[in-house]
């Protein structure tokens, strides 16, 4: 934490001696993000923000899963879609602001459509890589001893692409909220970004700046929440990458001595 007092320290010294109209000091921000983002705007611009973002990044999770362990398992669906997925992946999620509002209209759908489609990738590109990673003579032997199709699925090869599942749905989380930054800047009459941007027009600097923080912790805290999750799912892969806790060793049990028998036997 010294690192970042510091920083603040020494931006709000420089704030004050400065007296620049573009950057106010820690106090003029701390108060109007107090006043605006604490009770005032929480319910009419936050939560559906959140709600935006969250349902195009379950969306993604769902998706993304589903379609990377059919790519992953058939090779000629890897071949047949590649070519389709290969030009939405090059199309910028920001360059299908204009289609998805002549499609879905100026709504939620719209932007939940373009969170869902630049947080997709990360989650199948990693997906595909953790299901073809599967060790091959562990599937071998599944299927010599006729382990149904869904056991091989939920039992072996889900468990081993789960890292890499995780890895990508941590970068999509991010993906997920800077998407929703910029859903909101056109078409939009709440949310986070529409007020930012708002600010920025009307020339409200701590306003403006409030919002940015905000931005800033709901990326923190969102990133906090999601390492907690992936330490109580993956504790296992954790401690065998010594990123966690050593599992505990089983305790060997020892035969019991004659005398030990000889006195369990005795009434």
């Amino acid at each position: 934490m010294v690192v970042p007092v510091a920083l603040l320290a020494v931006y709000d010294l420089w704030a004050r001696t400065a007296g620049d109209f573009f950057f106010p000091p820690l106090s003029e921000i701390g108060s109007t993000f107090a006043e605006q983002w604490l009770f005032a705007r929480v319910a009419t611009d936050l939560l559906p923000s959140l709600a935006r973002m969250l349902s195009g990044y379950a969306l993604a999770i769902g998706v993304g899963v589903a379609l990377g362990a059919l790519l992953g398992f058939s090779r000629t669906w890897a071949t047949a879609l590649d070519p389709v997925l290969q030009f939405l992946r090059a199309l910028p999620p920001p360059a299908l602001i204009p289609v998805s509002l002549l499609v879905f209209g100026a709504g939620d759908s719209a932007k939940i459509f373009l969170i869902a489609l630049g947080a997709l990738w990360p989650v199948l590109l990693n997906t595909v890589d953790g299901v073809r990673g599967v060790d091959r003579t562990a599937l071998d032997m599944a299927r010599s001893y006729r382990v149904p199709a869904r056991a091989r699925f939920t039992r072996l090869i889900l468990p081993a692409a789960l890292p890499r599942i995780f890895a990508g749905a941590r970068t999509a989380l991010a993906i997920a909220i800077i998407l929703m930054v910029v859903s909101e800047l056109i078409g939009a009459d709440n949310g986070v970004g529409y007020l930012v941007q708002l600010s920025q027009r009307g020339f409200d600097i701590p306003e403006m700046w409030a919002g940015t923080v905000l931005l800033g912790l709901l990326g923190f805290a969102f990133n906090a929440l999601f390492l907690a999750v992936e330490k109580r799912v993956l504790h296992w892969h954790l401690a065998t990458t010594g990123r966690g806790p050593a599992p505990t060793p089983p305790q060997r049990r020892t035969a019991p001595t004659p005398t030990e028998t000889a006195d369990a036997r005795r009434p």
